[in-house]
C-alpha cells in the first residue's frame, strides 16, 4: 500500500457519515469492555479506591498537554462548586463500577448500567423542571421493569451487591444533568480537565488508606486504564461529529454482546435467562426514548 492509499484510509475514519459514526460508537463499547476487564484483573490484588485514583491520575496527565495547547484562558471557570460536585459524583460512580466488576458477572453489571438513561428522565423533572409527556414516562417504566427483572428483588436469588451498579448508573445520570447545566458557560476542555483534576484529588486520600504499591505490570495496566478513559471521550466526540447521536443509539448495546463474549471466554460467565429478558426490556425502553427524543419537535 503506497503512502497516498494509507492517507486515504486514515482519512476515512475522520470523515462525516454513518459508517464512520458506527465505527467510533463500536469502539466506545470495545474500550469500555476492555476497561472493565482491566479493573477486574487489577482488583485481584489492588483495592478499588487505588485503581480509580490511578485511572483518574493518568487520565489527568494526558489531558494537561491538551489544555496547555489552547492557552491558560481555558483554565478559567465560573462554576467551581459544580466542578467539585461533578468530581465527587465521578469518583462515586467509577468507584461503584470498579467494585461491581470485581464481585458480579460482567454481563449483569453491563445490563444494569444500561439503565442510566432511565434515571435521567425523573432527575430532569425534579432538577431541571422539564415537562415530560406520557410516551416518555411509559418507555421509562418499561425500562425500569427490565431493571427489576435483572435485579430480582424479593427472590432468593436477589443480591444486595447488584445495587452497586444501580448506584453508579444514578450517579452517571446526575453527571449528565450537571453537564447539561454547565455547557452553556464552560468549554469542553475546561470540563474535561476539572473533572480529571477533581476526581484525582477526591480519590487520593481513600487510595492512601488502602495503598499497596503496584507492581510494574500492574502500573502498566493502570496506565492503559487511564488512557482508555480518555479514549472513550475521544471516540464519543468522533462518533457524534460523524453523525447524529440518535442514529448511533443501537450501537450502545453492542457492549452487552462484547461483555458476554469476554465474560464467557475469560471468566466462564453465562448470562441467565432472566438477565437476557431484563436487558431486552431495558434496551427497548432506552432505545424508544432515544427514538422519541429524535422525532420530537423542539418546544
Amino acid at each position: 500500500m503506497d503512502r497516498l492509499s494509507r492517507l486515504n484510509l486514515i482519512g476515512w475514519f475522520f470523515r462525516k457519515g454513518y459508517p464512520q459514526g458506527a465505527f467510533w460508537a463500536t469502539m466506545i463499547c470495545v474500550v469500555s469492555v476492555t476497561n472493565d476487564v482491566l479493573m477486574r484483573f487489577l482488583g485481584e490484588r489492588l483495592h478499588s479506591t487505588e485503581i480509580i485514583f490511578f485511572r483518574f491520575f493518568f487520565s489527568m496527565i494526558t489531558v494537561i498537554p491538551l489544555m496547555l495547547s489552547h492557552g491558560t484562558a481555558v483554565f478559567k471557570t465560573s462554576r467551581p462548586m459544580l466542578h467539585a460536585f461533578r468530581a465527587i459524583l465521578g469518583v462515586g460512580g467509577i468507584g461503584a463500577c470498579c467494585y461491581a466488576v470485581n464481585v458480579m458477572p460482567l454481563n449483569e453489571n453491563t445490563s444494569i448500567m444500561f439503565s442510566q438513561p432511565l434515571f435521567f428522565l425523573p432527575l430532569a423533572v425534579f432538577l431541571l423542571r422539564e415537562r415530560v409527556d406520557a410516551p416518555r414516562w411509559i418507555a421509562t417504566l418499561v425500562g425500569f421493569i427490565g431493571l427489576m427483572v435483572v435485579l430480582q428483588p424479593g427472590l432468593d436469588t436477589f443480591r444486595w451487591v447488584a445495587l452497586v451498579p444501580v448506584a453508579a448508573a444514578l450517579q452517571f445520570a446526575l453527571l449528565d444533568i450537571i453537564a447539561k447545566k454547565m455547557v452553556a458557560t464552560e468549554s469542553t476542555y475546561n470540563m474535561l480537565f476539572y473533572f480529571a483534576f477533581g476526581t484525582t484529588v477526591c480519590a487520593f486520600i481513600p487510595a492512601l488508606y488502602f495503598w499497596q504499591t503496584p507492581t510494574l505490570s500492574e502500573l502498566g495496566l493502570l496506565v492503559l486504564l487511564g488512557i482508555g478513559a480518555n479514549l472513550i471521550q475521544v471516540c464519543l466526540i468522533r462518533a457524534f461529529t460523524a453523525t447524529d447521536a440518535s442514529a448511533l443509539m443501537p450501537f450502545r448495546y453492542v457492549e452487552f454482546i462484547f461483555t458476554s463474549a469476554v465474560g464467557f471466554m475469560l471468566f466462564s460467565e453465562i448470562p441467565t435467562q432472566l438477565t437476557l429478558v431484563g436487558v431486552i426490556l431495558i434496551i427497548a425502553g432506552t432505545a424508544y426514548l432515544s427514538y422519541y427524543e429524535s422525532r420530537r419537535k423542539p418546544a
